[in-house]
């Protein structure tokens, strides 16, 4: 018994010195578990370390050459996203650029269509009312290149019956301008190309008019025509049956060249290839002759006074004008602008002008009053056949402002309001029963 004493005590002992190691094993496994979890968190607040992105990097590299050596048979990146061809971004000037509208970005709404019995269209030649039915469509403006726009041009000056190209430069061959400075055909007189507007509501079944724009200098037919006088919005916002042409004249340039224009025959041209034109860009390609037979309005803006007096006198086809409108451009030709308004008594002639151009304004009043012919001087009334207004514009009215306000904001829709208003004139109004016409 007593030596089984001390074996108890020994048992005992290893017991505890047993649990104690299981016990450290214990909290050293629990250690080495919490330890990095807690390294990793501490990572979360701060910088990350450099030896530990180089090694990262390293094996990155390695895989990434991997990678390449499964992806080279022809799945890169430049396989997968070729860069786009100059061509596919900018068209050349031969090439039909179809301007997108708003609409074509907005979600479309649906349209309750009116019973075709409530529906009627109202048509200023005093035809009667019949039902009218249209599929719809948006707003279609474009440019087309056109063998018979303005330039290039290689023919004479008219007015000193020299070439137009008077200067020359090794191959390169330019315009000295009055003002002395010189412009190159192929940076200002090499634009063939016509803007072209037709209005949603547009009809060629029924009445209309071509209305053909003379910008003036330092403009294209972006950013200055379209964007910032908003042409194409004028003539929509009228709800006149009407269609738009702005050929692009010297292009960004203190120059009022008529280019073809000048040329007898000229307009006639012109407007016989836009003709078919408009029939291919409406989808109509037998509305060709319609086109063709429309009367027009031409309205020149500042130094488009020059190819307008022109198209006037020897464009061949002065008869189907039915009206112009000059903004603040009578800077001369006040002879032939006299003459066409003396021998069609069956058109109208709108000339609105500020102080820059009252000089030659009231001189061609003058001429018109000696030859019998009755001048207005205010836009209150409706244009008629045979109407010859003049009207002077404030000093608050500004020159590079004057075709979105004149005697009044949008003069050009104020122009075709009044003269869709007129039976005589026979224009229909397709848009006059429309809200959407009303609330543009």
């Amino acid at each position: 018994m007593v030596g089984a004493v001390p074996k108890l005590r020994a048992d005992k002992r290893a017991d505890r010195t047993t649990s104690g190691a299981r016990g450290r094993a214990l909290r050293v496994g629990l250690i080495s578990a919490l330890v990095p979890l807690s390294l990793t968190l501490v990572q979360c607040g701060k910088a990350p370390n450099p030896a530990a992105l180089a090694a990262n990097s390293q094996a990155n590299v390695q895989v990434v050459a991997k990678t390449n050596q499964q992806v080279a048979s022809g799945d890169t990146f430049e396989d997968r996203f070729p860069a786009p061809q100059f061509g596919e971004r900018f068209p050349s000037a031969s090439e039909s650029f179809l301007q997108r509208q708003m609409s074509d970005f907005s979600p479309k709404r649906a349209v309750q269509q009116p019973p075709a019995e409530t529906a009627p269209y109202k048509v200023a030649s005093l035809e009667p009312q019949v039902p009218y039915k249209r599929s719809p469509r948006d707003d279609l403006t474009t440019l087309v290149s056109m063998k018979s726009s303005a330039f290039p041009y290689f023919g004479n000056n008219p007015a000193s019956d020299a070439p137009f190209l008077n200067i020359a430069k090794g191959d390169r061959r330019g315009h000295r301008s009055y003002s002395g400075r010189v412009f190159w055909q192929d940076e200002t007189y090499n634009d063939s190309r016509v803007l072209m507007h037709v209005p949603e509501h547009f009809d060629v079944r029924k009445p209309g008019v071509i209305v053909v724009f003379f910008h003036g200098n330092g403009a294209t037919l972006e950013r200055d025509v379209r964007d910032r006088q908003l042409v194409p919005k004028q003539i929509t916002d009228s709800g006149a049956n009407a269609v738009l042409l702005a050929p692009q004249m010297a292009v960004d340039a203190a120059d009022s060249s008529a280019g073809k224009f000048w040329q007898p025959g000229g307009f006639k041209r012109f407007m016989a290839e836009s003709a078919d034109h408009l029939a291919r860009v409406t989808g109509d390609p037998n509305s060709a002759r319609a086109f063709a037979n429309m009367p027009i309005v031409i309205v020149g803006y500042s130094g488009g006074f020059l190819p307008t007096a022109w198209s006037l006198e020897v464009g061949g086809i002065s008869d189907r004008v039915r009206g112009v409108v000059l903004l603040d451009a009578v800077y001369g030709e006040m002879d032939k602008f006299a003459s066409w308004i003396e021998s069609h008594r069956s058109g109208f002639f709108v000339s609105a002008y500020t102080r820059h151009t009252a000089r030659r304004d009231r001189e061609l009043m003058s001429m018109l009053r000696q030859k019998g012919v009755s001048v207005a001087e205010d836009m209150d009334g409706p244009l008629r056949p045979g109407s010859v207004v003049f009207v002077e514009t404030g000093d608050g009215i500004t020159h590079r402002d004057y075709v979105t306000r004149a005697w009044t904001r949008d003069p050009l829709k104020d122009v075709l309001v009044k003269m869709s208003a007129t039976p005589a004139l026979a224009l229909t109004r397709v848009a006059a029963t429309s809200s959407a016409a009303s609330s543009r």
